[in-house]
């Protein structure tokens, strides 16, 4: 019987049914009274549109800044965060205007330019560090579509969860016994897929070029990646999920931006409160319809091209107003819930902002950037002084360092970013 060879897409689906798995119930009664060190958790989040700066921005500095009409819903929240400005990633025009938004957690300069290859995102930098310590390394998620800004070592694209009640499905509701024998049968299946490319690949590597020997050699790395990753999630299948007494969502209609990010961002304090993931992610897109905001009469994206026009600016504001004002929402929950080591903010860093500083000209410059949460020092207004911006990827590195991650760069980082 001769062999049926297998490409590169059967690869991916294989890899791709490793990850599609229930979560792990990790508040057993037997552990119940038991004191463990504070896990260092992450959450990301992109208005990829942009935030209006005249609403956003603080006009003055230090740690007496006058708040801005957006930041107003943050307020109360003043020493648990701190604002940024002037910093970016360099070399940001891309193929297309909106390019930069695959590149905000990586800093790969010129996206989608002809031999473009993006790097690893501050997310899955640390999602590789802490590992199956929970049962995803990490959680994507997106308001629109699958597209995502998280990106693995080889440049891949990591895919977006965008529904809500699919993502609660898969996070809380425990299936049947026959449903878990199915997807466990479905990691036997991508496991033996992976051990026949494996096969059929080492048989290749005798016949080509010492170059071609070295991208097997990747390769063939990649693949027991793949196979001990398969063995990892194996390991949790037979594990419930965490009982919570909290409804499942029901995904609103593409049109209600808001109802989708709120939703998203209700899921976001019950991911990290049962340990279910430490890193969360979430790209707020262009839906690209006229959002069901009162008093909003276009879309977001040609919102956000306003021109000046303060008609224009007026439904933009609304619209950013409900964005900003559901994340002092997400801020509160964090806050709000504890578990043993204090308030789950404390440990957690909140990374939120954009890819565009001036949407209305495509322009990667002047980042709206916030740090919340995590044990940093807060309630400052921090500007970076200088003709040219801070590299954004300074204050990434420091992120990374501050979750014990081991890294002495990262993307295109000059160094540490430091603020007192």
């Amino acid at each position: 019987m001769t062999t049926r060879p297998v490409d590169r897409r059967m690869f991916l689906r294989a890899s791709g049914v490793a990850l599609a798995v229930p979560m792990l119930e990790t508040m057993q009664p037997a552990f119940a009274r038991v004191v463990v060190a504070a896990p260092r958790r992450m959450v990301n989040i992109c208005n990829t549109l942009g935030l209006y700066s005249g609403a956003w921005f603080p006009q003055t500095t230090g740690s007496d800044y006058v708040v801005s009409e957006y930041l107003r819903h943050l307020d109360h929240h003043r020493q648990r965060y701190t604002v940024f400005s002037n910093l970016s990633h360099a070399e940001q025009a891309g193929r297309q205007a909106h390019n930069s938004e695959i590149t905000w957690l990586t800093s790969a300069k010129h996206p989608g330019m002809a031999g473009f290859q993006n790097t690893i995102s501050l997310d899955q930098v640390v999602a590789n560090h802490y590992g199956y310590a929970t049962r995803f390394p990490s959680i994507v998620m997106g308001t629109a579509t699958a597209q995502s800004q998280s990106f693995t070592a080889t440049g891949v694209m990591v895919p977006a969860d965008s529904s809500p009640a699919n993502l609660f499905t898969k996070l809380f509701l425990q299936g049947t016994a026959e449903e878990v024998r199915r997807q466990t049968q479905s990691l036997d299946d991508g496991g033996s897929i992976l051990d026949r490319l494996q096969s059929e690949t080492t048989a290749l590597r005798a016949r080509v070029s010492a170059g071609d020997k070295q991208r097997l050699d990747a390769y063939f790395e990649a693949v027991r990646t793949a196979e001990l990753n398969l063995s990892e999630v194996k390991a949790w299948q037979d594990r419930r999920k965490p009982v919570i007494d909290v409804e499942p969502p029901t995904d609103v209609d593409h049109a209600d931006i808001i109802g989708r990010v709120r939703l998203l961002f209700q899921l976001i304090p019950l991911i990290l409160e049962t340990d279910s993931s430490r890193v969360v992610s979430l790209m707020i897109q262009d839906h690209g319809v006229v959002p069901t905001v009162e008093g909003v009469m276009n879309d977001q994206h040609s919102l956000s091209h306003h021109g000046r026009d303060e008609y224009k600016i007026v439904q933009l504001k609304k619209i950013e107003h409900g964005i900003v004002r559901h994340f002092g929402t997400l801020l509160d929950a964090l806050h709000e819930r504890t578990d043993s080591n204090g308030s789950i903010l404390d440990h957690t860093t909140v990374l939120f902002g954009s890819n565009l500083g001036n949407a209305n000209s495509h322009e990667a410059k002047h980042l709206p950037i916030l740090v919340a949460g995590g044990g940093h020092q807060h309630g400052q207004h921090v500007v970076h002084e200088g003709t040219d911006d801070a590299p954004l990827s300074n204050l990434f590195l420091t992120l990374l360092q501050h979750s014990g991650v081991e890294i002495d760069s990262f993307g295109h980082s000059t160094g540490t970013f430091t603020w007192s």
